[in-house]
């Protein structure tokens, strides 16, 4: 029998999306001075939330020029075909990121998924001169993420789930720290290779789908503790 109570956590820029969001905007948008708020954080010198509100700042684009521009954002094919499984199988999934809210719905939206709930950094309009400003409604104290991916794996924990993480990157390292088990792509790879964190490489969503299953019935699970036990 399927083992009961998992919960997914699943990261989108990277991750669901083929390419970073906020990223984009600001190579196509961004006025001088994101570049020194990127060195800044990848220096740790601030965290992604003061990064990203900085950023978001020097964006200048209208409404019209950012949907135009989500509009040639694409997902992981296999990601909606994922979601349906997920539902087959009553695994509930939700979207947690350190991205923008706003650009995360209108992206899901042109694949009917914009209903799957969703934990991110709130964009809206600014009041001029800026056009555009960053609030995170997720944000918890003592951590300097823009989305603490910490507490919402304690929300999806607090009813006895087991959790799964999907995810890509730095944003992610310590959410994989405090979940069950992981589907890692780039550089949480290495992260949970590095730390001992139960998990599996995935390359994308087609991969995914196929592990799903295996999670559920706890053969996977198995696997990864004796391959864990083997290299020892």
């Amino acid at each position: 029998m399927p083992v009961p109570g998992w919960t997914i956590l699943c990261d989108f820029d990277g991750t669901i999306s083929v390419e970073d969001v906020i990223d984009s905007l600001l190579d196509r948008f961004g006025r001088p001075g994101w570049e020194v708020l990127e060195q800044d954080w990848r220096a740790g010198r601030i965290g992604s939330r003061e990064c990203m509100a900085g950023q978001v700042d020097l964006l200048q684009m209208t409404r019209d020029e950012l949907d135009a521009h989500l509009a040639e954002i694409w997902i992981d094919h296999a990601f909606p075909g994922f979601v349906a499984k997920a539902r087959e199988l009553g695994v509930p999934l939700r979207v947690v990121s350190d991205g923008l809210d706003y650009a995360i719905h209108r992206i899901l939206a042109r694949y009917g998924l914009n209903d799957l709930p969703l934990a991110a950094n709130h964009l809206a309009p600014a009041e001029p001169p800026k056009q555009w400003q960053l609030t995170s409604p997720f944000q918890a104290d003592g951590c300097r993420s823009g989305t603490c991916k910490c507490a919402c794996v304690a929300q999806a924990r607090e009813g006895g789930a087991k959790t799964l993480l999907i995810g890509d990157g730095a944003s992610d390292f310590c959410a994989a720290d405090r979940v069950d088990f992981v589907f890692a792509k780039h550089r949480l790879i290495e992260h949970c290779r590095a730390t001992g964190i139960p998990y599996v490489p995935i390359t994308g969503f087609e991969d995914a789908l196929e592990l799903l299953p295996q999670l559920l019935d706890g053969s996977l699970l198995e696997r990864s503790a004796v391959a864990a036990l083997s290299a020892a």
